[in-house]
């Protein structure tokens, strides 16, 4: 027993000798091991612990300001406040940003507007975050297993019912909630997003600058919005702006370092010069730290806000013109409300010749159901209507440089019918007439004529059918593509109509084209056209923007120039200037001969202004009605033209026992006094 107790003594301390030695060993890695961390990769540690990020955000400048060509203000910056939010780097959490969204709820009150664009997945959306378990329920664990997260996401939204959310949508406080997390769900990170800038009041402003502390990311500022001293006057060509790419545009706009929230031109001046108007943005740099928090920030540029426009538009002049044109629109209703109950819209244009500048555009549109008018001035671009005998100007140059009709060369002027075509004719059978005759009481017959000799037909027809060349219709549209007709202006807005243009190749179809009544044109393309022939014979491109200015420092005065738009020639005619002058001398004799269509139709004053130009009249019909186009183009004065107009009123009922309102005279004559004694420049000659 005794060695067997001594044998056991003698293993005891051996075994805890093992022990501690296992255990120092033990202890020794790990020394070993802090050491290692602390000493060999301690700074490399060190340095994760401290790691910063530097993002650089940029924010969204003023946009450049509009000026008329006197340097007032037509679109203007108005100051106001706002309520932004800024996400933090890689954004907040869904949770984070309702929790924000239902503080802010209770301090602001967005826009109706804003309600009014809840849609029925914002409700759901809202719902389910209100009442997630139920939702999630609603999806079988098979469903789960084959489905992605985002998949089982847009199906759980799908099983929500509207009995599920229609509570939401009779609870004004859950609309605010779901109206401000919209916003806030739209922000890009490091970039404040307005989330209120319309009305905001004193209190609102005050409310959130106390309570910043709380409300993560919300801040104050102030903010811009457009504003338009001159009541709409102009308002589609002057065009708007939306906060937010357009759909569909995303690539475009991205490559160009659009964010989502930044506000675009989207029509009219604002798109055409949106590059310009836009501005150099505001550049942050953010440090952050590996939580995403904010560690510092500075400004490394305080951008530039967009440069300014001016146009050639005299704004005066623009008012003046909408009242003249929506006064004449009115009293050709008023006076034959039966005979014009089709009567719907007119437009105008003016501008200069010789330089393509636009000094007042309008259109005014009759909304029958509410009775009320309202600026249509993008239809001088966009509303293409048969124009009738403007277009003889364009025929008869088609002629002579065909070399089918030479200058003072005789038709006889009566009925033309060709077989298996209505009979067709002048408004008066002018017996022998010559080419100048032919514009000055606009013969029909005549053009006619020429559009057959064209097509290789030389001997006017008296019931016999037609042989001609289909090329007829290549060739008269090539030159009236010369003179602007059926080919797009060139104008500064980012989109415009060339017209309809006819595909039927009857003989009848041809007359008709000779006269302005197949194909279809603006009144923008008109104004071109007759600024071709007034100035020579050179296409102009038409434009609103004469110059474009860099940022001033003052409050709404325009600064340092730093372009001017110079006149742009699209082409030369191959008329000879002969053939031109040919057709200047007629549309004189339209205007300032007591034969001329337009004569009677002058006031006193107009008379003085030795106009030049000429009258067209289409025959068209709505619903079995026959209904007629009035247009009216031309230039003052005929020698030494600085303004051109066109004017067109289409579906004008036909006065049976009476005489036409004379809508289209009207405009022109009061539009050219208002001119004459307003605008135009100094010419003693011109004001006698």
């Amino acid at each position: 027993m005794s060695k067997k107790r001594k044998k056991k003594r003698a293993l005891l301390p051996f075994r805890l000798n093992v022990l501690f030695a296992i255990v120092f060993l033990l202890f020794s890695a790990l020394v070993l091991q802090l050491g290692v961390v602390q000493i060999i990769n301690g700074e490399e540690h060190q340095a994760v612990l401290e790691e910063t990020t530097n993002d650089i955000a940029e924010i969204s400048v003023p946009r450049g300001m509009i000026y008329d060509s006197e340097g007032n203000v037509i679109v203007g910056n108005e100051p106001v406040y706002s309520i932004t939010y800024t996400p933090p780097k890689n954004g907040d959490s869904s949770e984070k940003r309702l929790e924000i969204a239902t503080k802010l709820a209770d301090i602001i009150k967005m826009e109706d507007k804003a309600i009014d664009k809840i849609t029925e997945r914002e409700y759901k959306e809202y719902w389910y975050v209100l009442n997630s378990d139920e939702a999630n329920g609603r999806i079988t664990a098979s469903e789960k297993e084959t489905l992605d997260d985002s998949e089982v996401y847009d199906l759980t939204l799908e099983r929500i019912t509207e009995d599920d959310y229609k509570e939401l949508e009779s609870d004004d406080h859950a609309k605010q909630i779901i109206a401000i997390k919209r916003e806030i769900d739209s922000a890009t990170e490091l970039v404040p997003h307005v989330i209120k800038n319309k009305n905001v009041s004193e209190k609102e402003y005050a409310t959130i600058a106390e309570n910043m502390g709380e409300l993560s990311g919300i801040n104050v500022a102030t903010d811009w919005e457009r504003y338009y001293p001159f009541d709409g006057s102009l308002s589609g060509i002057l065009g708007g702006i939306k906060t937010g790419i357009p759909e569909g545009e995303e690539d475009y706009y991205k490559s160009r370092n659009y964010q989502l929230n930044d506000r675009i031109g989207t029509s009219g001046l604002e798109k055409q010069y949106e590059s310009l108007l836009k501005g150099d943005k505001k550049r942050v740099r953010y440090v952050t730290d590996n939580s995403n928090s904010i560690v510092s920030q500075d400004v490394i540029s305080e951008g530039q806000r967009g440069q300014d426009l001016q146009l050639s538009i005299n704004m005066d002049f623009q008012k003046e013109l909408d009242k003249i044109v929506r006064d004449e629109l009115k009293s050709a209703i008023n006076k034959h409300p039966g005979a014009n109950r089709y009567l719907e819209d007119a437009m105008a244009v003016m501008l200069n010749p010789n330089t393509g500048e636009i000094y007042a555009a309008s259109g005014q549109h009759y909304d029958r159901e509410d009775n009320k008018y309202e600026s249509a001035d993008m239809n001088t671009v966009f509303s293409a209507n048969a124009v009738g005998s403007t277009v003889k100007g364009a025929t008869l140059l088609a002629g002579y440089q065909e070399g089918v009709v030479k200058m003072n060369q005789q038709f006889f002027d009566t009925p033309m019918k060709i077989k298996d075509t209505p009979e067709k004719s002048s408004y008066k059978n002018m017996g022998w007439i010559n080419d100048l005759q032919a514009l000055q009481m606009s013969s029909n017959v005549y053009m006619f004529n020429v559009a057959l000799r064209i097509g290789g037909e030389y001997d006017q027809k008296n019931g016999e059918s037609v042989s001609f060349d289909q090329d007829a219709f290549r060739k008269l549209r090539n030159y009236y593509n010369q003179v602007g007709l059926g080919v797009e202006t060139g104008i500064d807005l980012p989109s415009e109509s060339v017209g309809y243009v006819g595909t039927t190749g009857q003989a009848g179809n041809l007359l008709d084209f000779s006269i302005g009544q197949f194909d279809t044109y603006t009144t923008m393309q008109l104004a071109q056209y007759v600024s071709t022939i007034a100035n020579g014979g050179y296409r102009i491109k038409p434009h609103f923007v004469s110059e474009i200015h860099e940022p001033s420092n003052e409050k709404d005065k325009l600064g340092p120039l730093a372009e001017t738009k110079s006149p742009e020639v699209l082409n030369k005619i191959t008329a000879t200037d002969d053939q031109i002058n040919r057709v200047k001398q007629g549309f004189e004799m339209v205007f300032q001969t007591q034969k001329g269509t337009a004569y009677s139709h002058l006031s006193a004053k107009a008379k003085t202004y030795n106009i030049a130009g000429k009258t067209g009249t289409a025959q068209t019909s709505i619903n079995g009605t026959d209904l007629e186009n009035w247009t009216l183009i031309g230039y003052a004065d005929d020698e030494n033209p600085d303004i051109a107009f066109a004017v067109m009123v289409p579906n004008l009922g036909i006065i049976s026992g009476g005489t036409q309102y004379p809508i289209t005279y009207n405009i022109m004559n009061r539009a050219l006094e208002y001119y004459y004694e307003h605008t135009a420049p100094d010419d003693e000659d011109k004001n006698e």
